[in-house]
């Protein structure tokens, strides 16, 4: 049935959406009130910490068949998963022998086949189950045959949900030579009560091991001593820190061996996707200056100095402020958007009425500038307090007096695009899979609709949306209904770019299901693993929890406000294990959809249309994927904007 709407859809289009060029979309000159400045800012990476609850260890058997590794049991039951060997390496779990009582091994446990992965982008493994065992330390084996070519993988094993460890970077500058720094806490929760450090346990070993672009691992210890960015000494937070020294995917993994608040052996770790770049890009000058552009519009021009090879856009973030009679500083509104280069200068656009509404005086000043990349959002340049030369303006005016308006958060409308009231090509929804997916909905549950198709392939937000926009400019207007990534790719376009989607009448302009709109801890996971064996697609940093709050913290309310949007989750029962696919089951939090955890499937600003049980993020797992339900898809269809 997908395959048959996929060929529908791509018997309508002119060329395939692969072939079509990403330009030519205008991006908006995007400002806010000063009550937005907290919500643009960059954000604390510790906000967007990975909370393991499960590790995963690397197995290289070298010139031997046998591999051994530590493994802590937390409580009766056991499941982990091994990836390599092609499910032919064999298994045993064993119970390290205690004062008085020798080792023994594990009762049987169950086995078979699965799979951990994103859509198409995953490995298959071999999973294990065991029940009847007893706390404590365990001893994992694995033999591989003699000549088996295959001799490194990955075993993934769960702990105690618990205990968990706490892991962040210290900063977003993921940049050639610059210092990254990680951090290792452990965390603890009972009912309400949470705690952190040494209240909730006490690690006993901290590693960072780093892959770099070409696959290569090596491994620090990590340390409590106060010197690095750990805090104080002895306080229970660790610290390592590496450089990098070209760019590239990079995997940082922390890892940490110690015990919880009731005496219990514990092992967690935590993946980072850390894409590094050149810099390229550097500010110039340190004073900034605004001319007149069109009627009631300013050009903020930023100076900078490009190297050869320099993205041709970058995000921009900043505050213009301003002061009163008195010289107290004023706050007038952020600016920013995507911008691309000019003679030496970044231009951004301001509407006038800002500082008219504000009341502002000279001096004025350019604050929290940060200049990133589109597609990691990783800061390339920054300005604390930058002065900024503003032209005569007109009288100021009261607050009360300047309403806002959609020219002065968006910047003004092209004339290249149609107005909503005047659809010559008419209107349309545009139906959106998400990340390594293809055509997922079944388009004969819409009306006046078209699959938008990019099968199986790897997308940044911005490149997902600019994709996005030039399909969509067959029609001179549209709504989406999207899945997975697709959702956040909708919101990026209209958030950044002119688009159809600000021609579109109707109640819902964007709706998504299943959108990760903070994050999967999935993405550190399978990048890692995909680190030694290759993954399809690739990895992709939008998806982190780091990299979708780097995402976030740029994206106005007022776009968020249009999103519509569902999660779901695994049906329960009394009898059996409780989740979508057993695998992902490992590593995320419940509930949860096989891919997204609800929690991280939430919006802020957006509009929570609710949490529906038995359905999963996909076909192929354990309850039916959630984009098949009849019921919510004509919910959406009738009430989608087109």
């Amino acid at each position: 049935m997908h395959a048959r709407a996929a060929l529908l859809s791509i018997a309508c289009l002119a060329v395939p959406v692969a072939w079509a060029q990403p330009g030519g979309l205008v991006p908006k000159q995007l400002s806010g009130p000063p009550e937005e400045f907290a919500a643009v800012r960059a954000p604390d990476p510790a906000d967007a910490a990975i909370l393991s609850k499960s590790a995963l260890l690397p197995v290289e058997f070298g010139e031997s068949d046998l591999w051994r590794g530590r493994l802590p049991v937390e409580g009766a039951q056991a499941r982990l998963l091994v990836f390599g060997g092609a499910g032919r390496w064999q298994l045993e779990l064993q119970q390290d022998a205690r004062a008085g009582v020798p080792a023994r091994q594990a009762p049987s446990g169950r086995a078979g086949r699965s799979w951990l992965g994103i859509e198409a982008a995953g490995r298959p493994a071999r999973r294990y189950e065991f029940e009847g065992l007893e706390g404590g330390e365990w001893t994992l084996q694995l033999r591989a045959a003699p000549g088996d070519a295959e001799r490194r993988g990955y075993v993934l094993v769960e702990g105690d949900a618990r205990t968990r460890l706490a892991s962040w970077q210290s900063h977003r500058r993921q940049l050639v030579g610059e210092r990254i720094g990680l951090t290792a806490l452990l965390t603890s929760e009972d009912g309400d009560r949470a705690r952190s450090g040494h209240d909730a346990g006490a690690i006993v070993e901290a590693s960072l091991r780093v892959i770099d672009p070409d696959g290569a691992a090596r491994t620090w210890p990590m340390a409590d001593d106060g010197r690095g960015a750990d805090g104080a000494a002895g306080d229970g937070l660790y610290a390592g820190a590496f450089v990098p020294d070209r760019p590239g995917t990079w995997i940082a993994q922390v890892t940490i061996r110690g015990r919880d608040d009731r005496g219990n052996p514990v092992l967690r770790s935590a993946e980072h996707v850390l894409p590094v770049l050149e810099r390229g890009l550097r500010i110039a000058d340190d004073r900034a200056v605004a001319t007149a552009a069109e009627p009631g519009r300013l050009s903020i021009a930023v100076p900078v100095a490009l190297d050869r090879g320099a993205p041709s856009r970058y995000r921009v973030t900043g505050e213009v402020w301003g002061s009163d009679d008195a010289g107290n500083p004023v706050p007038v509104a952020w600016v920013g958007g995507m911008v691309a280069p000019e003679g030496g200068r970044l231009p951004i656009g301001l509407d006038a009425r800002w500082v008219q509404r504000a009341g502002a005086l000279p001096p004025f000043e350019l604050r929290a500038l940060r200049i990133e990349d589109p597609d990691h959002f990783v800061p390339l340049a920054a300005a604390a307090r930058m002065p900024l030369a503003l032209p005569s303006l007109p009288p100021a005016k009261s607050a009360a007096a300047v309403a806002i308006d959609d020219t002065m958060r968006m910047g003004p409308r092209p004339a290249t695009l149609r107005v909503a009231d005047d659809k010559a090509n008419g209107g349309r929804l545009l139906l959106v899979h998400g990340y390594c997916s293809a055509g997922v909905w079944p388009e004969q549950q819409f009306a006046s609709a078209s699959s938008f198709i990019d099968a199986h392939q790897n997308r940044s937000h911005d490149q997902f949306a600019q994709l996005l926009g030039a399909f969509g400019a067959g029609w001179d207007s549209f709504g989406t209904v999207a899945h997975s990534q697709g959702g956040a790719a909708a919101l990026h376009l209209y958030a950044y770019y002119w688009s159809g989607l600000d021609n579109a009448s109707g109640a819902r302009l964007m709706q998504s299901v299943g959108t990760p709109y903070q994050g999967t801890n999935l993405s550190g996971i399978i990048a890692t693993i995909g680190s030694w064996f290759g993954v399809a697609c690739g990895s992709n940093s939008n998806m982190t929890y780091s990299g979708a709050s780097a995402w976030l913290a740029g994206v106005p309310g007022w776009a968020r406000a249009q999103v519509n949007y569902h999660t779901t989750s695994f049906s329960t029962a009394w009898y059996r294990w409780d989740y979508c696919h057993m695998a992902s089951d490992l590593v995320l939090d419940d509930p949860e959809d096989g891919t997204v955890e609800r929690a991280s499937g939430q919006l802020p600003g957006a509009i929570n249309r609710g949490h529906a049980t038995g359905q999963c993020h996909t076909t192929g797992m354990r309850d039916p994927a959630q984009y098949l339900d009849a019921g919510r898809n004509a919910t959406m269809n009738a009430n989608a904007a087109r």
